[in-house]
């Protein structure tokens, strides 16, 4: 395995707790930056996020969670005007504590899905530098604050890692198929992204010792994102270093399959276990760093959601929304926002 890992960190974190970056100046900032990061999706009102989940919608809301303390939320009518919700826990569940002893409540990599009357929420919860990490479970019947049913439920640890493993249960993913199975895409660093099924049920996983299929390898890899469009799966992952500000080396790869669990290849035909994967989505000037894919499917079309850092704000983490279509040749592509 590695010697460390990168954990991730809040917005305020990010820039106070991990190496420090230096501050942008003028002559590292382009003339046309503003340009560039309104093409590449920047809100016109930046938003601080990091790791944000897949976009969800909730009596004509939209909702995205993101890593923080109790886990962040954020709502938005019209995917351009942000506002901050309660966060899924007040108060950590009294499992994690016994899990990982060193954790005080911060939470990593949240994604979420609408499954029939309820939303899923998976969250990571991990030690600094380890692969002390599990993978959670929490549901709602809404997302909405205001609504007399909201009320997050925890469920529990879906997959969990020790040190003793060459992998690491972070970075959740969850991934409906059209017959209806659910699987969880995972992992940061050390052996990759795994795959494991969930019951359909219960959101958790279908056994404790269920197969483990593994999807893709980097030295430093980690937020996959599992999809369907057509005939094949793809799957995106990071590769790269984040939390470093404008010094950030994230950039998204992308592979796909024609079977779930893989094997998932490139562009040209280069298998991701194999330490391959086409450029998706890289730094663009004071757009540095991009990282955890979410897609949200709507009225035909799509949006690709992501974190970035942004160069003309010291390496602030902030949100990216724009425009996803797909080539002739079936490939994802992150169109410019007009």
């Amino acid at each position: 395995g590695l010697a460390w890992r990168r954990v991730r960190l809040t917005p305020v974190a990010a820039l106070l707790l991990i190496l420090p970056a230096p501050a942008a100046t003028a002559a590292d900032i382009p003339a046309d930056a503003a340009a560039i990061l309104a093409r590449n999706g920047k809100r016109d009102t930046p938003v601080a996020v990091h790791d944000p989940s897949t976009i969800v919608k909730c009596n004509g809301e939209y909702w995205v969670f993101a890593t923080g303390r109790g886990v962040i939320s954020l709502h938005s009518k019209d995917l351009v005007h942000w506002e901050k919700g309660p966060p899924v826990f007040p108060k950590p569940p009294a499992w994690i504590t016994q899990v990982v002893p060193t954790q005080k409540g911060f939470f990593w990599a949240p994604d979420v899905m609408r499954l029939g009357d309820r939303f899923l929420l998976y969250y990571a919860v991990s030690a600094f530098g380890k692969r002390t990490s599990a993978i959670a479970l929490a549901t709602t019947p809404t997302l909405d604050p205001s609504d007399p049913a909201y009320h997050w439920t925890d469920r529990g640890i879906v997959v969990r890692t020790a040190e003793s493993d060459n992998y690491n249960a972070i970075d959740p993913s969850i991934f409906r198929d059209t017959d209806g199975k659910l699987w969880l895409a995972f992992g940061s660093f050390w052996s990759g992204i795994k795959l494991i099924k969930l019951d359909s049920a219960t959101g958790l996983r279908v056994a404790p010792d269920s197969p483990m299929t593994a999807l893709a390898w980097h030295a430093s890899i980690e937020a996959s994102c599992l999809v369907r469009h057509g005939d094949y799966y793809y799957l995106f992952v990071n590769w790269g270093l984040c939390c470093r500000g404008v010094k950030s080396t994230y950039e998204i790869r992308v592979g796909r399959s024609r079977t779930v669990t893989g094997p998932y290849r490139d562009r040209e035909g280069g298998d991701l276990l194999q330490d391959h994967g086409s450029v998706f989505l890289a730094a663009d000037g004071p757009f540095i760093g991009p990282g955890h894919v979410g897609i949200l499917p709507e009225d035909g079309r799509f949006w690709l959601s992501v974190h970035f850092y942004d160069g003309t704000r010291h390496g602030a983490p902030s949100l990216a929304i724009r425009p996803l279509i797909w080539s002739a040749d079936g490939w994802p592509v992150a169109e410019p926002v007009p």
